[in-house]
């Protein structure tokens, strides 16, 4: 259970360390997708791209010191890896025109570390 009052120290996660980045990062490319991006286009990619980092970057920060089985560990690797590929393709594609092709892997890769995620929540 979740005592925040508690003196009680736990070891570094990763996971949340790089959530934390990911965290960051996003709000820093949603600022630049609102003001230093003029084409709608790769503004929406921009946005979505935030999104995404945002979101798993949070779900990394406060679940990575949890994952204490493998299978969870996999999961949050798989959405570090899918955060990458598909933000990551996105914010490429608006900066230096690079192909998006990396997007649907990021996106099956998401759905499956949550589902490897659920999974372990049900073995615990």
């Amino acid at each position: 259970m979740f005592d925040p009052l508690s003196r009680q120290r736990s070891k570094p996660s990763l996971f949340a360390f790089i959530g934390g980045v990911l965290a960051a990062a996003a709000i820093a490319l949603s600022a630049y997708a609102a003001h230093g991006v003029a084409d709608a286009h790769l503004q929406g990619n921009l946005q979505n791209a935030a999104l995404y980092a945002f979101g798993h970057g949070l779900a990394l920060a406060c679940l990575g010191p949890r994952a204490n089985r493998t299978l969870a560990r996999t999961g949050l690797g798989l959405l570090l890896l899918g955060t990458l590929l598909f933000s990551g393709s996105l914010a490429a594609n608006a900066w230096w025109g690079f192909t998006t092709k990396p997007a649907p892997l990021g996106g099956i890769a998401l759905m499956l570390g949550w589902l490897l995620w659920a999974f372990d929540a049900l073995r615990r």
